[in-house]
């Protein structure tokens, strides 16, 4: 399963996203190509490495659904047009999830 985005720029930094298919719940990749619950521990990724990363991610759908590329800062606080949703799916994993 997909849903079109917009495509980012090969330098715009980014993180993988996605929810985790057995819970529904939010999910980030982690630096170490782990995932998380927790937006405070997502990874930041550019150029090959995040089109590597998000082609790995597609393959992991047993665990994880529907992973995209979300823009993010270089110390990886959540922004691009898509800030008002995405910071939403932060909160509630938090919410949801506990603390980080």
């Amino acid at each position: 399963m997909t849903s079109v985005r917009a495509k980012l720029k090969p330098e715009t930094p980014k993180s993988v996203t996605g929810w985790f298919t057995a819970t529904g719940r939010s999910a980030w990749m982690c630096a170490n190509g782990s995932w998380t619950e927790y937006a405070s521990n997502l990874g930041v990724f550019i150029g090959d490495e995040a089109e590597a990363r998000l082609a790995a991610a597609l393959k992991e759908e047993g665990l994880i659904t529907d992973p995209y590329f979300m823009e993010v800062s270089v110390a990886g606080e959540i922004t691009g047009r898509e800030t008002l949703r995405e910071s939403l799916r932060a909160d509630m994993s938090l919410i949801y999830g506990g603390a980080a």
